[in-house]
C-alpha cells in the first residue's frame, strides 16, 4: 500500500488519465450488453424438471415464444376472423423460419375447445420462433406488430413476450433511477463537504463505475449467461459503493490537511488508512457475492458476477482515480464553497453529537444492548412464515400490455392443459407400450389435485403424459395444491424395468427453489468463514469478527421479517402497488447477501478507526468514542446516500425491484444508525478487554497486514 500511495502520488495525472480512457474506452464497448441479456435462467439446469423439459423439446413440444389473442370486431364472430387471421399468420411465416404457427383457425376439433375464450368471441394463435429463426431480445419488440391483425383487437402473451416486456422495463427504470439518484446524491454531498469540489469527486468516480460495470458485464456475456436484472443491480450497486469509497476517502483526505499535512503526505496518509479500509471492503463484498456462485441457476450466478463486478469497480477507482484526483487538486479540493469554515464546523457538531450519544450509550450499555437486541427479534418474527415463490407476470405494472394479456388468457380461456408433465422412461432402453402406460395414468389421475391425464407423445425409449391440475380445494392456494400433486405424481410406483420423470412449470419452480434451500447453507459458510478471515487480517482480533458476523445476522433477520410482513402477508402491500405473494428466492438470495455485505463494510469502516485508536494507545472506551466520533457521520452519509441510489428501485415498475429497494432501505437504516451507532458500541464497552484478543502467532500475521500497522 505504501508503495502503492507513492506511486499514485508521483505519477497522478498518468493514473487519472490511464483510468479514465480505460472506462471510457471500455464503457462505449459495454453499451452492447443490452442486446445480450438473458431473461431466464431461473431454473436448475440439473434438476429433474429440467430434464424433462429437454426431452420434451426434444419431441417438438416448446412452450411458444408468441401467445396472440384475437378478438372479433362487435357485429362477428371469431370464424369470420379466420380468412383475415390466417392471411397475417401465412404472412409472418413467409418471413421469418419459425419452428411452428399454430391457431385456433388450423387446430383439429379436440385441440379447438382450448383455443377460444369461454364466451366465444377471442380465440389464439400461438407462435414458437425457434433456434433459426435469428430473432434475438435486441429485435423481438419488433415482431408482435407483424402479427396484429387491423380491425380486430389483438393482445400478445408467452413467456418471450413477457420476458422482453421486464428487460425494457428494467432499462427504463435504469435511466430513470440515475438520472434522480446522482443529483440527489451531488447535493447531499455538498451538503455534507460543504462545497462543489469537494462533493463531485465522489460522483465523478461513481459515474465512472456505473460505466466499468456496463463493460464488465458485456465481458461475462461471451462467458455465461447474464440476467438483465445484473444491470440495475451493478450499475446502482457501483454507484452507491464507489460515492460510499469516494465520500471515505476524501473525509480522510481533508482530515489529514486539518492535521496540518501537506497535500501529498495526506494523499499518502489517506492510501494507507481509508484506502485500505476501502480494500478490506471491497474485498468483504466480494466474497459476499462470491458466495451466489454455489447455486445451479444461471440468473443467481449472473447477479453474483454482476455486483462482484460493481463492488471490483467501485474499489479499484476509488484506489486510482480518486487519489490521483486528490493529488491533481490538492488544497483546491476546498475550493468553491459558500463558507471556509463550513465543513470544520459540520465536522465539529457531528463529532460532538456521535460522541455524545456514544457517551449515554456506554454508561448503560446492558440495557441498551438488551432493548435494542429485543427489538430487533421481534422485527425478525415473520421470517417463520416466510415462502420462496418465482418470478411472473404479476412482477410487471398492471397497465402492461403483456400483463394484461397474460390475465386474460389466464381468466377468460379455460386450461390449455397446464399442469405437470411426465415422463415414462424405459431403464431398459426400450420404449414403455400398453399396460405400463394404463399403470401409471391411473395412478397419476388418482393423485388429488390432477383432472384428467393424457398422452403427449413419444420417443425412442419414453413417453410423454400430460397431467392437468385441477381447481384448488377449499382453503388451498393454487401454489399449494399444484406443488402437493407435483411431489404425490413424483411419489407413484415406476412399473418394473421403467423410471418416472415429472417436470411442467410448477416443477421447474419447486425444483429451483429447493436448489435454493439445498445450496443456500453452502453460500452462507463461504460469507461468514471468508468474513472471519478478512475482519481478523483487518482487525487483528477474534472477538470482533464473530460479534460482527452476529450483528450482520440480526439485521439480516429485522430485514427479511418486515420484508415478508409487507409482500408476502400484504401489509401495506397496496401501498406499494404491489400483489402479495411469495418472496421470490432468487431476489431473497441477493438481498441476503448485499445486507450481509453492506453490514460488515460498515464495521470495517467503524472498527477501523476504533483499532486505529487502540493501536495508537487508546483505552477500549476511548477508541469506541474516538471511531463514532470520526465515522458517525460518514457511516451515516454513506448510509443516506446508498439510500437515495439503491432506494431508486423503489420507484421501479417491476414489484420485485421495489423488493429490492425496499429491502436495501430498511437493511441500511437498520444497520447504520441502530446496530452501528447503538448496538455495536455497547457491545465493545460489555466485552472490555476481550474485544482486542487474539493468539500471539495471530497478533504477528495481522501485524503484517492489518489496519493500524
Amino acid at each position: 500500500m505504501t508503495r502503492w500511495a507513492s506511486f499514485v502520488v508521483s505519477h497522478k495525472r498518468w493514473v487519472l488519465t490511464i483510468a479514465v480512457v480505460i472506462v471510457a474506452l471500455s464503457g462505449i464497448w459495454g453499451i452492447g450488453v443490452f442486446g445480450k441479456l438473458s431473461e431466464g435462467g431461473f431454473i436448475d439446469p440439473g434438476s429433474e424438471a429440467a430434464e424433462v423439459s429437454s426431452l420434451v423439446s426434444g419431441l417438438g413440444q416448446q412452450t411458444p415464444d408468441i401467445v396472440a389473442i384475437y378478438t372479433a370486431p362487435e357485429g362477428k364472430t371469431i370464424d369470420d376472423i379466420g380468412p383475415e387471421v390466417t392471411a397475417v399468420l401465412d404472412e409472418f411465416q413467409s418471413k421469418y423460419p419459425v419452428e411452428s404457427v399454430n391457431s385456433y383457425w388450423s387446430a383439429n376439433a379436440a385441440a379447438k375447445k382450448y383455443l377460444v375464450s369461454n364466451d366465444g368471441t377471442k380465440a389464439l394463435a400461438t407462435v414458437t420462433l425457434g433456434p433459426n429463426s435469428g430473432i434475438t431480445f435486441a429485435t423481438f419488440g419488433d415482431i408482435p406488430p407483424q402479427l396484429v391483425v387491423p380491425d380486430v383487437t389483438s393482445q400478445f402473451a408467452g413467456g418471450s413476450v413477457v420476458g422482453v416486456s421486464f428487460s425494457t422495463t428494467l432499462q427504463s427504470d435504469l435511466v430513470r433511477s440515475e438520472a434522480i439518484a446522482i443529483p440527489i446524491t451531488l447535493i447531499l454531498l455538498i451538503i455534507i463537504f460543504g462545497g462543489v469540489v469537494a462533493a463531485a469527486v465522489p460522483v465523478f468516480v461513481g459515474i465512472l463505475s456505473v460505466i466499468s460495470a456496463l463493460a464488465i458485464l458485456r465481458a461475462l456475456t461471451t462467458v455465461t449467461e447474464v440476467s438483465s436484472f445484473s444491470i440495475n443491480v451493478a450499475s446502482l450497486l457501483g454507484l452507491g459503493l464507489a460515492i460510499d469509497y469516494g465520500l471515505f476517502i476524501v473525509s480522510r483526505y481533508r482530515e489529514e490537511m486539518r492535521a496540518g499535512a501537506e497535500p501529498t503526505d495526506a494523499v499518502v496518509r489517506t492510501v494507507l488508512t481509508a484506502g485500505r479500509t476501502v480494500l478490506f471492503s471491497g474485498l468483504l463484498l466480494i466474497c459476499a457475492f462470491a458466495g451466489m456462485l454455489v447455486f445451479p441457476q444461471p440468473v443467481i450466478k449472473s447477479l453474483g458476477f454482476g455486483a462482484m463486478a460493481a463492488v471490483a469497480g467501485a474499489a479499484i477507482l476509488s484506489l486510482t482515480a480518486v487519489p490521483a484526483l486528490l493529488a491533481i487538486l490538492g488544497r483546491r479540493i476546498n475550493s468553491l464553497t459558500w463558507s471556509k469554515t463550513a465543513s470544520d464546523r459540520g465536522e465539529a457538531r457531528a463529532q460532538k453529537f456521535w460522541g455524545g450519544v456514544v457517551t449515554q450509550v456506554m454508561r448503560k450499555p446492558g440495557i441498551v444492548a438488551i432493548v435494542i437486541v429485543a427489538a430487533l427479534l421481534v422485527l425478525s418474527a415473520p421470517i417463520l412464515k416466510i415462502n420462496l415463490g418465482e418470478v411472473d407476470y404479476t412482477a410487471l405494472p398492471k397497465d402492461d400490455p403483456a400483463r394484461i394479456a397474460v390475465e386474460t388468457l389466464n381468466t377468460e380461456f379455460p386450461t390449455t392443459g397446464e399442469g405437470a408433465t411426465v415422463v415414462l422412461r424405459g431403464t431398459d432402453g426400450q420404449k414403455p407400450q400398453g399396460s405400463p402406460i394404463a399403470d401409471i395414468t391411473k395412478q397419476a389421475e388418482a393423485v388429488d389435485g390432477i383432472a384428467r391425464v393424457e398422452f403427449s407423445g413419444s420417443a425412442d425409449d419414453y413417453v410423454v403424459l400430460q397431467a392437468t391440475f385441477s381447481e384448488p380445494g377449499d382453503g388451498e392456494t393454487e401454489v399449494e395444491s399444484t406443488s402437493a400433486a407435483v411431489a404425490d405424481l413424483r411419489e407413484m410406483t415406476p412399473p418394473a424395468n421403467t423410471e418416472i420423470l415429472v417436470g411442467g412449470s410448477r416443477a421447474l419452480v419447486d425444483d429451483g427453489n429447493a436448489a435454493i434451500a439445498t445450496w443456500l447453507p453452502a453460500m452462507i459458510a463461504i460469507m461468514v468463514i471468508s468474513t472471519l478471515i478478512l475482519l481478523f487480517l483487518a482487525f487483528g482480533s477474534i472477538v470482533l469478527p464473530i460479534k460482527a458476523v452476529l450483528m450482520a445476522g440480526l439485521s439480516l433477520g429485522a430485514t427479511f421479517g418486515v420484508l415478508t410482513w409487507v409482500f408476502q402477508e400484504g401489509h401495506g402491500a397496496d401501498l406499494l402497488g404491489v400483489t402479495p405473494a411469495p418472496l421470490e428466492a432468487t431476489f431473497v438470495v441477493l438481498i441476503l447477501a448485499v445486507v450481509f455485505g453492506l453490514s460488515t463494510d460498515y464495521e470495517v469502516f467503524l472498527m477501523s478507526r476504533m483499532v486505529e485508536a487502540r493501536a495508537a494507545g487508546a483505552t477500549t472506551e476511548e477508541a469506541v468514542i474516538v471511531g463514532a466520533q470520526r465515522t458517525g457521520r460518514i457511516v451515516t452519509a454513506a448510509a443516506l446516500i446508498l439510500i437515495f441510489v439503491t432506494g431508486a428501485f423503489t420507484i421501479s415498475d417491476l414489484s420485485i425491484m421495489r423488493f429490492l429497494g425496499l429491502g436495501m432501505i430498511l437493511a441500511l437504516i437498520v444497520d447504520a444508525t441502530i446496530i452501528r451507532m447503538l448496538l455495536v458500541p455497547s457491545l465493545v464497552k460489555l466485552m472490555g478487554e476481550a474485544n482486542w484478543w487474539a493468539p500471539a502467532w495471530m497478533k504477528k500475521v495481522h501485524e503484517k497486514v492489518g489496519i493500524g500497522h
